[in-house]
């Protein structure tokens, strides 16, 4: 009985600890970097400020700027900064869904899988993995040429890029449409989607450059104010003339 009790009372013990330690926790606002115009991506709970440091989080484009149709694209936030119950994140990359990436695989068709590392004009590392599809099969020979050309065109716009352009670019579908047209001097391809992008090492310069425009204010309702105009006083009737009276005819 008294080995029973003992294993109570530890039992009861922890579960107030367990308890105790979540009331210790603390609700933090995360925010996205400048770049997307610091748009509040949530909360999370933490006991320890530096605990939140290194911690990652995931939002779709649709999250940040309302855009159904970029649902599928997912982008990765890390924690960096806390600065009282703001925790602030750099983009660390983007990926897509794994349900729309299987939706554009078919039968009789090759899919081939790309990597293509750029270091950036504002010095980032990015190792961007585009997906080409065609409509036939293909040879291996052509998907190697086809990677050739699409390493040697990113790579060389990509210098001149920053990598807010970059994000921008993969986003809005540019980067996609430009490795297509690359391409197609080899084989058609179908579609090209950029299915993974990740930043490997950062940059000297930070991610203040906006990927969106910053949604305009909506303008304040302004109410008319109207001076009360004093009515005019009625004018007088105009006396009516009064015609000669004619002579009456002798």
């Amino acid at each position: 009985m008294a080995a029973t009790s003992s294993k109570k009372t530890v039992t009861k013990a922890a579960s107030r600890k367990v308890k105790d330690r979540w009331k210790a926790k603390e609700w933090y606002k995360v925010y996205a970097p400048r770049m997307f115009n610091q748009v509040m991506l949530g909360e999370t709970p933490s006991a320890d400020p530096s605990s939140l440091m290194g911690r990652i989080i995931e939002a779709t484009v649709h999250d940040l700027t309302g855009d159904f149709s970029k649902m599928h694209v997912k982008l990765k936030f890390k924690v960096t900064e806390v600065n009282g119950f703001d925790a602030h994140t750099v983009l660390i990359g983007q990926d897509l869904t794994s349900d729309y990436i299987r939706r554009l695989t078919r039968r009789k068709r090759t899919k081939t899988d790309h990597v293509i590392d750029i270091r950036t004009k504002d010095g980032y590392l990015v190792r961007v993995k585009p997906m080409s599809i065609t409509e036939k099969r293909i040879q291996a020979s052509q998907e190697t040429a086809v990677r050739t050309l699409m390493t040697k065109d990113l790579q060389a716009a990509g210098a001149e890029m920053t990598i807010s352009d970059i994000i921008r670019s993969v986003i809005s579908g540019e980067m996609a449409k430009r490795l297509s047209n690359v391409s197609k001097v080899v084989v058609p391809i179908k579609r090209i989607e950029i299915r993974k992008t990740e930043v490997l090492e950062m940059g000297s310069a930070p991610q203040d450059q906006p990927v969106f425009a910053a949604p305009e204010p909506e303008p304040e309702a302004v109410e008319e104010v109207v001076e009360a105009v004093p009515e005019a006083a009625p004018e007088a009737p105009a006396e009516e003339e009064i015609a000669p009276a004619e002579k009456a005819d002798e």
